[in-house]
């Protein structure tokens, strides 16, 4: 194949995702902001092993919510640190707040999916949002959750709050979130159809309607899998619900990461569940090769490229930089990451990579202190 011919596929490569990206924004919006939530108390639920430098600040954002009458319910999961502590003193001093304590984890179950499965119980109100220790929420969040919820068609959503990013690695690697939900899931026939094909969302926020929550199993058809962002839509969507996604940028802010080893690792441990598992990879792979890193690979041979490989090489480059420079834009990102996308796209397939190596390799994952076979499979608790 000559560098023409290269250059063709690249320029195709990246305008399907950069069409798809910009066709997305059209659906993946900020929610309305409402006033108060005419209808539909909610309960946030949070699982929290070893969180206590979190949970100060994640509840004070919940409980300074206005315009929704909520709970919140924690359930400290064999936490060793002071996270059961920091709960009781704000259940102390207000009584929206409630400590539970999680009974051991059952074999075949990831720790996270048997926490919430336990709070979905607990749990009083007809809307359920899921949240992560790390999550804040700002103070119209819930009302707008309900709002949404009340004229939604949807039984589950899900939105992709704002991320903190401090090291290099989360800088680098954190944007492509939203580069690969937007680039590589069309939305329009998501909210057309219940495939189950087209599951996606945030495992960070969730809210459901508990009546569909439990009909459909909920977290417990997902017990051994650590990759809720895509198996617990898929859960509603094979049980026949309408699941849906928003933007959550003004609506929550995260702080996943902390460390270069925390960014690999977190993305790694669920990896075989999305992006690298055996059947995706191959093709991913090369879409993302061909589309997002080729278009600077041929640019570094300009000088042997044809007056139209050369058109076409710089036209495809542009696409693959759009949506980074849009995303930047709209969801508050880092320019220099937009900016180091090839990088960013490569770093992000070596760490895909490396997690199918390591599980077919029989090598297990460990997150919050438990050893997972797999991804799937739970070891020891």
């Amino acid at each position: 194949m000559n560098l023409t011919a290269l250059a063709i596929v690249a320029f195709l490569l990246a305008a399907v995702p950069a069409g798809l990206f910009l066709l997305n924004l059209l659906i993946y919006r900020p929610l309305a902001r409402a006033p108060r939530a005419k209808g539909g108390s909610v309960s946030v639920l949070i699982p929290a092993r070893n969180e206590e430098s979190n949970l100060r600040a994640t509840l004070a954002a919940v409980l300074a919510n206005h315009g929704c009458d909520f709970e919140v319910v924690v359930l400290d999961d064999h936490s060793t640190d002071g996270t059961a502590e920091i709960v009781r003193e704000f259940a102390r001093r207000d009584t929206r707040v409630r400590l539970e304590t999680g009974p051991p984890l059952p074999a075949g179950w990831c720790g996270k999916q048997h926490a919430c499965h336990i709070l979905a119980q607990l749990a009083r109100h007809p809307l359920l949002v899921f949240i992560d220790a790390d999550v804040r929420l700002g103070p119209a969040a819930l009302a707008r959750l309900a709002a949404f919820m009340e004229c939604s068609g949807a039984a589950l959503a899900s939105g992709v709050p704002r991320q903190e990013l401090g090291t290099f690695s989360e800088r680098l690697l954190l944007p492509l979130i939203h580069f690969i939900l937007l680039g590589f899931l069309p939305m329009s026939a998501m909210r057309r159809t219940r495939w189950p094909s087209l599951s996606a969302g945030c495992g960070q926020l969730f809210v459901a309607r508990r009546a569909a929550y439990r009909e459909c199993g909920g977290h417990a058809r997902l017990r051994d899998s650590l990759h809720d962002g895509l198996k617990l839509p898929r859960a509603f969507r094979e049980a026949g619900f309408a699941t849906d996604l928003f933007d959550a940028t003004d609506l929550a802010t995260c702080r996943m990461y902390h460390t270069k080893e925390e960014t690999w690792r977190g993305l790694g441990k669920n990896a075989t569940e999305g992006l690298a598992a055996p059947g995706i990879i191959v093709p991913m792979t090369a879409l993302l090769i061909g589309g997002q890193v080729l278009p600077f690979v041929l640019l570094a041979f300009a000088a042997t490229l044809s007056a139209t490989g050369l058109v076409l090489a710089l036209l495809a480059a542009a696409l693959a930089f759009l949506p980074r420079l849009v995303a930047a834009r709209l969801f508050r990102q880092p320019l220099g990451s937009a900016l180091l996308h090839p990088l960013g796209v490569v770093a992000l397939l070596v760490i895909q990579w490396q997690a199918l190596i390591r599980q077919r390799a029989g090598k297990p994952s460990v997150w919050k202190g438990r050893t997972y076979l797999s991804a799937e499979r739970v070891k020891t608790a």
